[in-house]
């Protein structure tokens, strides 16, 4: 049990627990005394206290945040005259323990998106062919959410085309904790994981199928997410094994079809969104990205890649599904989308008051207040 000893200058363990209760798990993101991770308390008879806590990893990069949170929460104790963090490791007990309190209890992994209980909801992001802007769309639409206070997760399904790190500047790696995963967090508060955060420099990933599969059941299972609101899956482009495998894994994540104007990446997307007829997934809408280029000198609209293609997606997508797929709205050609991607900082945060933020803020309230029925729920149906 966590212990505290000793009385002096009115200073009492309640108080100081009482501060340590305000100090989070910078990872976690829960507070460390619901963590188990205070280990002791001590006051000194000259106001002096010791704080001894349990990291939860041998070596835990977060270190050093945490023991400046629990120095600067001690202190602001009136009558503390100053503060002392030791640092301890958990034992193989007290992570099996704190997986399962991370796990609600269970034991036993599982994909908490899954279940039918869920409240989560789960967007994969698709499209038929590269180039089109998906992780573009992907990691715009995660920081414009997680503005509206919501608690975003984004997994970086494209294993040969990871990039979703870079464009929401994610620069700590995941922290594992025995065969739990704890997701780092983006400066815009969004919880990220990639297979980029397991490769040395710019290597590139070369497996088939089966090891997809299994990236992406880790990624859903393995990492701890906490209680997220919206789950984005920037998915890679076509129709392969990633895409059935997110079926099968999150028979209820909805799809979300990205295309250009012109009409050979519409066909393209097209099949894409097609899929969901078959994985029995419903197609939340179709955005066109690149739709227009306003001129810099008279305002006129240049239809630089031609015009109408995400609205002949959405069409198709309406007859082939039965269900009517809307177009949720037209992102504009914007160099500060493009600039926003190589420097980590989304045009919703850098520029919200551009056109191309707007929409994109606009698509994100869409998806956001979407109600929840019965329709994209799992129905225990596999794609064969």
């Amino acid at each position: 049990m966590p212990m505290a000893t000793g009385v002096a200058h009115g200073i009492t363990e309640g108080a100081i627990r009482y501060a340590l209760s305000k100090v989070q798990d910078p990872e976690i993101h829960r507070p460390i005394t619901e963590l188990d991770m205070v280990k002791a308390v001590h006051v000194a008879a000259d106001g002096k206290v010791n704080v001894a806590i349990f990291l939860t990893v041998v070596g835990c990069p977060m270190k050093d945040r945490l023991t400046n949170d629990i120095t600067n929460a001690v202190a602001a104790i009136p009558g503390v005259t100053g503060v002392v963090v030791e640092l301890d490791v958990m034992s193989t007990q007290q992570r099996d323990a704190l997986k399962a309190k991370l796990r609600g209890g269970q034991v036993d992994k599982e994909i908490p998106f899954a279940q039918a209980g869920s409240l989560t909801r789960v967007y994969a992001i698709a499209s038929g062919k590269g180039g089109v802007g998906k992780s573009s769309v992907t990691v715009n639409l995660a920081a414009a959410l997680a503005a509206k206070g919501l608690k975003v997760g984004v997994i970086d399904a494209d294993i040969y085309g990871h990039s979703i790190p870079r464009m929401l500047a994610v620069t700590d790696p995941p922290t594992p904790i025995d065969d739990m995963i704890l997701a780092p967090t983006a400066p815009s508060g969004v919880k990220v994981m990639s297979i980029g955060m397991f490769t040395k420099g710019n290597s590139p990933v070369a497996w088939r199928g089966p090891m997809l599969h299994r990236a992406i059941q880790q990624f859903l299972g393995d990492t701890y997410w906490g209680d997220l609101d919206v789950l984005l899956l920037d998915l890679p482009p076509g129709t392969g094994d990633i895409a059935i495998s997110v079926a099968q894994l999150v028979p209820n994540a909805e799809i979300i079809v990205v295309t250009t104007p012109q009409q050979a990446a519409a066909e393209v997307a097209e099949r894409a969104g097609t899929i969901a007829v078959q994985t029995h997934q419903r197609v939340t809408g179709v955005i066109e990205n690149m739709s227009y280029m306003s001129c810099p000198h008279c305002d006129e609209c240049v239809d630089v890649f031609g015009a109408g293609g995400g609205t002949a997606v959405a069409e198709a997508l309406t007859k082939a599904t039965g269900t009517k797929v809307p177009l949720l709205g037209r992102v504009p050609i914007d160099v500060r989308l493009r600039q926003g991607g190589d420097s980590g900082v989304p045009i919703v945060v850098s520029a919200p008051e551009s056109a191309a933020a707007q929409v994109l803020i606009g698509i994100a309230n869409k998806i956001a207040t979407r109600s929840r029925g019965l329709v994209g729920m799992s129905l225990s149906v596999s794609p064969k």
